[in-house]
């Protein structure tokens, strides 16, 4: 399938990279499919882009890279929604935001997908553990990085 991008111009997507979210994203109800693109082979990071709208796009992580005991349980009506009958199938994604120097992930809102059928729903944990702007790792500035010295 090819999809129209902001970022990257028009892309051609592999059908399993396409994910349908039936009640849409968080303050993105109107936008039920969005293909994962992955910019690199050793990314951490992914864009989430919407397939019917080329300007919106969102960065995620898998949370657990940065919080090993990060879980989501979910309940029966989101199990039911994405039709989960297999608890190996769970991808969990967080949505990440730059805020100041630091890459953040929003911790309480994560994205849940069942890989086997691509089906996602967006919750909201009561977990006080998280937040929405949950530190994942500090952004080195221009300053901080330094320059490779010529011979």
């Amino acid at each position: 399938m090819e999809i129209q991008t902001t970022r990257f111009g028009v892309m051609s997507i592999d059908d399993d990279r396409i994910m349908t979210f039936p009640n849409g994203l968080l303050g993105f109800p109107q936008h039920t499919r969005f293909a994962l693109v992955q910019t690199g082979t050793e990314n951490y990071f992914f864009w989430l882009q919407s397939v019917e709208d080329a300007n919106v796009a969102f960065i995620v992580t898998d949370p657990t890279i940065f919080f090993r005991e990060y879980g989501v349980a979910l309940r029966d009506e989101q199990r039911q929604e994405i039709q989960l009958t297999n608890e190996q199938s769970i991808q969990v994604f967080a949505i990440c935001n730059k805020v100041g120097e630091w890459l953040t992930g929003n911790l309480l809102g994560p994205i849940v997908v069942n890989a086997e059928n691509r089906l996602g729903t967006q919750i909201v944990l009561t977990e006080k553990k998280w937040t929405t702007r949950q530190p994942l790792l500090r952004l080195q500035t221009a300053a901080e990085i330094p320059l490779a010295k010529s011979a």
